[in-house]
């Protein structure tokens, strides 16, 4: 009996639900036909927008706030990397090596807190701030369907009312057949059951109105209340996420100037006590196009052994002269001494093209011109040949194909004869690349403006 009761009271429970869902949704079709009035609080309804507006900004601002979070681990996994590299290659007879190890170790330790702060502090202020608005959205929802109930009870109340002038009508002059055929005595009792069922239902609707009334106006009235509060409390939400935000931003970029600071420290004092020695590196090609206003060499397509001088790098004081782009070399300690004196015995023509070479070259084609200065520059000085460009230094022969990727550069097939030139401005060499005219251009056009352009040396070959 107990499952049954408990039955009836859920079959019971569907029943209304069902028939309140038929009962709004004829009262909403018949609102929007306009057989119908409904209650409009215009105050209510701009307090829901400001509501859905704020919604959408939390919304917004708790979705950038994790993306954030997010590009602050990727950043400290990143930092983490570069810190574990430099380690790797810090070799342990190197002095600061302890010092750059604890500094890693710091680094490590101020991004970690960083994040849990940035968590703490703001993430999960947001989370707990955009945690009361789905509970107030379900209760305006809830509001708007009991408006729904009461203006359904309101009109079928008023239409009860509107019909209780025809029964008494019907009261004062009987027209329905039951009446017509019941004897006279019994016509009265009829009537007043008709009155009294009426008086019924015009009570039961009056009940139901002042019920619905109640419910929605509660729910209105704390609405009414709490929604304008929520929408003024959205100030100091943002301040005091934002202040939040930046002071730790701040305090953190303190912490981490001060460590780039000592790892600056340390790198120069290994400067200073490394500084001194002498390397021999060789130049590494590269894989990447030649970039224009800062070009580098690309490396010819079979790895040529004669692509790659050997580059002698010297950490020593340099001279004053030689601090100059464009200004004369000192003289390379493996030059013959019988090279420097034949350099010294030349014709004043030769000397203005020995100078031009060596104001023009990066410093392994000096080198290598300065030991050939007998041979080469007697017979490869155009200063006084009609039939070379101005400044002609001496031949080279593509062995490569090269592709120009700008304006300024030659176009190369394997097998053409350049006539390298000095630049107009030394100071626009990059090293690694040649000035220079195409010979077979040059025989044509004899216009240097148009011809020449720059090349990656390690592409070509000296011939002349």
């Amino acid at each position: 009996m107990a499952e049954m009761g408990s039955k009836g009271v859920t079959a019971g429970k569907i029943a209304s639900n069902v028939q309140k869902k038929l009962t709004r949704a004829q009262e909403k079709v018949l609102q929007k036909l306009g057989k119908a009035d409904e209650t409009k609080d215009e105050q209510f309804e701009q307090c829901v927008q400001n509501f859905n507006k704020q919604l959408t900004e939390g919304t917004r601002l708790q979705k950038d706030l994790r993306t954030y979070l997010a590009s602050v681990k990727a950043m400290h996994e990143a930092s983490k990397k570069l810190n574990e590299c430099l380690q790797e290659v810090y070799e342990p007879d190197w002095p600061g090596r302890d010092e750059a190890s604890k500094i890693a170790e710091n680094n490590d330790l101020l991004w970690m807190d960083y994040h849990q702060k940035l968590v703490d502090q703001a993430l999960l202020t947001m989370d707990t701030y955009l945690g009361q608005f789905p509970d107030i959205k379900s209760r305006i929802a809830k509001r708007g369907r009991k408006l729904v109930d009461y203006d359904s009870a309101r009109h079928h109340y008023e239409s009860l009312q509107t019909a209780k002038k025809k029964d008494e009508a019907k009261i004062a002059k009987p027209v329905s057949l039951l009446e017509k055929a019941a004897p006279q005595w019994c016509q009265g009792k009829l009537q007043a059951h008709l009155v009294a069922q009426t008086n019924l239902l015009r009570n039961q609707a009056e009940e139901e109105l002042i019920k619905a009334q109640k419910v929605f106006e509660e729910m209105n009235v704390d609405l009414q209340e709490e929604l304008p509060s929520l929408w003024n409390s959205r100030v100091g939400f943002y301040v005091n996420t934002f202040q939040s935000i930046a002071g730790l931003e701040e305090n953190f970029h303190k912490e981490m100037s001060k460590l780039n600071q000592n790892l600056n420290d340390v790198l120069i004092s290994l400067e200073k006590q490394h500084g001194s020695n002498t390397f021999t590196v060789k130049a590494q090609p590269s894989d990447n196009a030649p970039a224009k206003g800062n070009k580098s060499p690309s490396p010819p397509p079979d790895g040529s052994p004669a692509a790659t001088p050997e580059i002698r790098v010297n950490h020593e004081p340099e001279l004053a002269g030689a601090a100059t782009p464009g200004a004369a070399l000192p003289k390379s300690p493996s030059q013959p001494a019988e090279a420097s004196e034949a350099a010294g015995a030349q014709e004043p023509g030769e000397t203005t093209a020995s100078e031009a070479a060596s104001s023009s070259l990066p410093a392994v084609v000096v080198e290598t011109f300065s030991a050939t200065v007998n041979g080469t520059v007697e017979s490869g000085s155009g200063a006084g040949r009609l039939d070379l460009p101005p400044g002609f230094m001496f031949k080279v022969q593509a062995q490569h194909d090269y592709t120009a990727t700008d304006t300024d550069e030659l176009q190369l097939k394997a097998g053409d004869v350049v006539l390298v030139i000095p630049f107009q401005n030394p100071e626009e060499q990059d090293e690694g690349w040649l000035m220079g005219v195409k010979e077979s251009d040059w025989n044509q056009h004899k216009e240097l403006e148009k011809c020449r352009g720059v090349f990656p040396e390690n592409f070509t070959e000296r011939v002349q």
